[in-house]
């Protein structure tokens, strides 16, 4: 076995384990069955043309996972949304064509995380894009079920793609030392964001970057730390419409939009990931511009409003086109 295919074995069967703690052992429940959706969903922004890709669902278990509910509000929360504990949750992956460039935004679980996952490749392929189309991936950040799918048994799916990382995630999810001082909450991940990166950094494909900096014509990155140490949200601007990626500031829309200090056991962070989440809510009303949200329901594009202390997604309607290829 090759160092590359031990690394890889070792992230699978750590995230196997991991999933095994997060998501529910009810089988009797109504809600865990995928329900079904939508593939690839289009819409323009200025000059580039924005693609929503799913990735598929996961069913996760909110009442194991969320944290900082005041006493009895994660209840109230989940029974005006939810006939049970648990949550289909959607992973999507963005497409960017524009300036003779496709540029991929996360890439989706790939084999990491079970059959109901894994299809990014499958409805880039719906959407008249394959994987060697890709010029760039632009990673919000290295947890599994946005990396995943860059490799498929140790091999770089994204052949021509180079990968962009920002420097702090990178230095903390890229070196092996790190894990072993890192909270429970990151240790999980480490293998996983190594098994999906190793192929690229063998090829050179790697390109790490200061957040802040512009990385294409209309595309730039800030700083959005808190869930992980370096995640980015990506800017996509083009004649005056803005849309930004917003990567894992929010998982739980029903209950992270009516409270923004609920936080989630993924959060490397607790309290800058609420930070994070409740600077970025309160940008998006002021500005209005739109959101590309990955785990809110697919498409996972729309804009936040504000209604009294609490917070509202208005999902986009409309003006795409929406394609059915694989759930």
């Amino acid at each position: 076995m090759t160092l590359q295919n031990s690394i890889s074995l070792k992230g699978l069967l750590t995230i196997g384990a991991m999933i095994g703690i997060f998501l529910s052992a009810n089988a009797q429940s109504t809600s865990t069955a995928s329900p079904s959706q939508t593939s690839t969903y289009q819409m323009p922004l200025g000059n580039f043309e924005v693609i929503a890709i799913s990735d598929g669902t996961i069913a996760l278990n909110l009442h194991t996972l969320l944290h900082d509910a005041t006493p009895g509000e994660l209840d109230s929360l989940m029974q005006q949304h939810f006939p049970d504990s648990i949550a289909q949750t959607a992973i999507t992956a963005f497409l960017v064509k524009g300036n003779g460039q496709q540029i991929l935004m996360d890439a989706g679980c790939g084999s990491f995380f079970g059959a109901s996952l894994g299809k990014v490749t499958t409805n880039l392929l719906a959407a008249g894009t394959r994987p060697e189309d890709i010029n760039a991936v632009l990673l919000t950040h290295l947890h599994a079920d946005h990396v995943g799918g860059l490799v498929n048994n140790g091999n770089r799916v994204f052949t021509n793609a180079m990968l962009y990382i920002s420097q702090p995630e990178a230095d903390f999810w890229l070196n092996a030392a790190n894990k072993a001082t890192a909270n429970k909450r990151a240790q999980p991940f480490f293998d996983g964001a190594q098994a999906a990166i190793a192929p690229y950094q063998k090829a050179g494909k790697v390109k790490t970057f200061q957040p802040g900096a512009q990385l294409f014509p209309g595309i730039s990155s800030a700083p959005s730390f808190g869930h992980t140490p370096g995640e980015s949200f990506y800017i996509l601007e083009s004649k005056g419409q803005k849309l930004m990626f917003w990567g894992d500031v929010i998982h739980a829309g029903a209950i992270q939009f009516a409270n923004p200090s609920i936080t989630i056991d993924f959060d490397v962070d607790l309290a800058a990931a609420e930070a994070t989440r409740k600077k970025a809510f309160t940008d998006a009303v002021k500005k209005g511009y739109w959101i590309a949200a990955p785990h809110l329901a697919f498409p996972g594009i729309g804009h936040v409003k504000a209604v009294g202390k609490r917070y509202e997604w208005v999902p986009v309607n409309g003006g795409g086109v929406v394609t059915k290829v694989s759930r």
